[in-house]
C-alpha cells in the first residue's frame, strides 16, 4: 500500500512516471529528504522534521519549496491512508534541485509507505549491530561544510553499502565511527546510550543528524527526572554502558543486544521505561 501526493496536494499514482529522467535526484541523488512516522492520522515530530528539511536544503545551497506546501502535501496522504486496516505509515518527504540545466526549480512530493515486517521485527526483537569506520574525524564539519555531513540527502549510497555489510557480517545495523575512534551514528538513526540515569548521545556538531526521535525521548527523559547529555564518547562506550538503543522515525527506540558479536547489556524494565518515555510525547 502506498499513497503518493504533490505538492499542491493533488494525488498521483504510485505506480506511474513521476520524475524526468534528466531530474538532479535521479542523475546525482542531489536533493533531501525527510522520513516520518505517522500514527493514527497524527505525524510525530512533524516540525523537527520540517526544520531540519529546512537545514539540510540551506547547506544544499538549493530552493525549497515553502513550508505551507509540505504541511499541505503531509495532510493529503494522511486523509488518503487506509487508518482502518493500517494504523502506522511511514511518510517520505522528498525534494530534489529539479531538471539539469533548468532555472533551480525544485521538484518535490510526499509518499505514505507500509511498516514493513523487518522493521517490526527489529522493534520487538531488538537488533544486532556492527560498529565501521565512516572515515572522517569528528571535527571535519565545520572544516569542510562542502561534505554535507550533516544533510539528510538522497545520496545514501554509502550509507546502503554500509547495512548490506552489516547483512554480510550475520549483524541488522551499523554504529558508523569515527577517526578517533568516538560514537558517530547509524546510517538511518541515532546512537542512545544509557549510563545510571542519565541518556546519553552523540552531539551533532560531530558531523550527524540532528535526531528527531531521540530529540522527542531526550524531552520526555528531562520530565521524568532523567538527565541527558550530548557529548562525543568512545565506541568502548558501549560495552560499558547499561544500554544501546538505535533511534530513528519508524523503528523507533530500538533496543541493540549484540555488536561486533559480543553481547553487550540489556535490560527489559529498562527498555520498557525507555518506550514509555519516547511513547509519553503522544
Amino acid at each position: 500500500m502506498r499513497v503518493l501526493a504533490l505538492l499542491d496536494g493533488t494525488l498521483v499514482d504510485p505506480e506511474a512516471p513521476l520524475f524526468r529522467a534528466d531530474d538532479l535526484g535521479v542523475m546525482r541523488g542531489d536533493g533531501i529528504f525527510e522520513t516520518i512516522l505517522v500514527a493514527d492520522r497524527k505525524p510525530r515530530e512533524l516540525g523537527p522534521h520540517l526544520d531540519r528539511l529546512e537545514r539540510s536544503a540551506g547547506l544544499m545551497q538549493m530552493r525549497l519549496p515553502e513550508r505551507a506546501a509540505w504541511e499541505r502535501v503531509v495532510q493529503a496522504v494522511i486523509d488518503n491512508w487506509p487508518w482502518d486496516t493500517d494504523p502506522q505509515m511511514a511518510l517520505k518527504l522528498v525534494c530534489t534541485r529539479g531538471v539539469d540545466g533548468g532555472d533551480g526549480t525544485p521538484n518535490g512530493f510526499a509518499m505514505g509507505m507500509q511498516i514493513g515486517p523487518d522493521t517490526l521485527r527489529k522493534r520487538a526483537e531488538g537488533v544486532a549491530a556492527v560498529t565501521l569506520e565512516r572515515g572522517y574525524a569528528p571535527d571535519l564539519m565545520d572544516r569542510a561544510p562542502w561534505l554535507l555531513l550533516s544533510a539528510k540527502t538522497l545520496s545514501y549510497a554509502v550509507n546502503m553499502a554500509a547495512m548490506r555489510e552489516a547483512e554480510s557480517r550475520g549483524a541488522d545495523e551499523v554504529i558508523f565511527t569515527a577517526t578517533d575512534g568516538s560514537v558517530l551514528e547509524g546510517p538511518t538513526s541515532t546512537v542512545v546510550l544509557a549510563q545510571g540515569r542519565t541518556l546519553l548521545t552523540t552531539p551533532p556538531s560531530s558531523g550527524i543528524l540532528k535526531g528527531t526521535t531521540q530529540g522527542a525521548l531526550f524531552r520526555a527523559a528531562e520530565k521524568a527526572g532523567w538527565k541527558t547529555e550530548v557529548a562525543k564518547f568512545p565506541a568502548s562506550a558501549l560495552f560499558e554502558s547499561d544500554g544501546v538503543w538505535l533511534a530513528s522515525s519508524v523503528r523507533l527506540v530500538t533496543q541493540v543486544h549484540t555488536i561486533d558479536g559480543t553481547a553487550v547489556k540489556t535490560d527489559a524494565d529498562l527498555h520498557a521505561e525507555i518506550n514509555r518515555l519516547y511513547e509519553s510525547n503522544y
